[in-house]
């Protein structure tokens, strides 16, 4: 096992079977750096056009399409002094009576304190003088190319992952993505410093860092959507809209995956799954919304 620095040099506007940038080996680390969501990088050059570009893709050797892509999201650090948001609700989350009433939607400056690990409105909004928010990095925009040579859009998100905006997959999460094609062919891109559930002002508070990640090939483990493990939790992830058809794949996966690899009947995973499960909104602003059905690992049977 080997940890590589990878240096990009071209970047995606999509998730698809494109040429290899970076070769790795099953269970490599590699280290990388992105851009943030409109393409700038650590030093505040735009490298490439939004929206959200990403690095790679990555070949995995041994990847082939039925096996599941491990990826350990092991560290993130920032490593610019800035980041942006946008200053309004999106006209989508709120009653279409309200969208007249919501403010202008401006780009914002927030100062990252990287030596405290916070953020802070750059200048301070009456009302939030004293807001300063604790770093929590997480991946916006991660997976893995999709089947029969399709490209999706790195403004959206499906089975591959894509731009999921999922707060939890932050450092010391694992998350698994469906191989479809022969090297998985791997992208990262779109981190942010903090983000609230469902990503309602359109962004979270956009900036680039340095990631570190394990790529690990799990052979003929099929899966259909993403799915991912905290310290407390393993969750299944669905990529749809409207807002119920993404729960529905969620639920559905997260049941498939306590009948075949938790071996619970079904009537056992229905009644654990109907007393302990926990929802999460991962994005309500991409045009497929993201949802996460989470189950905690106390009340799991020993595999």
């Amino acid at each position: 096992m080997t940890t590589h620095r990878f240096v990009a040099t071209e970047w995606h506007n999509v998730l698809g079977t494109r040429p290899a940038a970076f070769t790795v080996a099953s269970g490599d680390t590699v280290i990388t750096e992105t851009l943030d969501a409109w393409g700038f990088d650590k030093d505040a050059v735009q490298r490439q056009p939004g929206p959200n570009p990403m690095n790679g893709p990555i070949f995995i050797e041994g990847a082939a399409p039925g096996d599941a892509l491990k990826v350990e999201i092991l560290r993130m650090t920032p490593n610019r002094a800035t980041g942006w948001t946008r200053s309004s609700l999106a006209g989508n989350v709120v009653d279409p009576e309200s969208v007249r009433d919501l403010p202008s939607r401006e780009t914002v400056t927030w100062s990252i304190d990287r030596q405290a690990g916070t953020a802070q409105l750059q200048p301070p909004v009456k009302g939030l003088e004293h807001f300063v928010l604790p770093l929590e990095p997480m991946i916006g925009c991660f997976g893995v190319a999709p089947s029969m040579g399709q490209a999706f859009s790195t403004a959206t998100s499906a089975e591959n992952g894509g731009n999921m905006d999922y707060r939890g997959f932050g450092p010391g999460a694992t998350v698994w993505f469906p191989v479809a094609v022969e090297g998985a062919l791997f992208f990262l891109g779109d981190c942010h410093a903090v983000q609230g559930d469902g990503e309602i002002v359109g962004t979270g508070i956009e900036t680039s860092y340095e990631v570190e990640v394990r790529l690990t090939v799990e052979k003929g483990r099929k899966l259909v959507w993403p799915r991912g493990e905290s310290a407390t939790e393993i969750f299944s992830v669905g990529n749809a809209r409207p807002l119920d058809q993404a729960l529905q794949h969620a639920t559905s996966d997260m049941f498939n995956w306590l009948c075949t690899e938790y071996g619970l009947s079904k009537t056992a995973a229905s009644h654990l799954m109907g007393q302990v499960v926990r929802y999460e909104v991962g994005n309500v602003y991409d045009p497929a919304y993201t949802m996460v059905c989470k189950i905690p690992k106390q009340w799991l049977p020993t595999k």
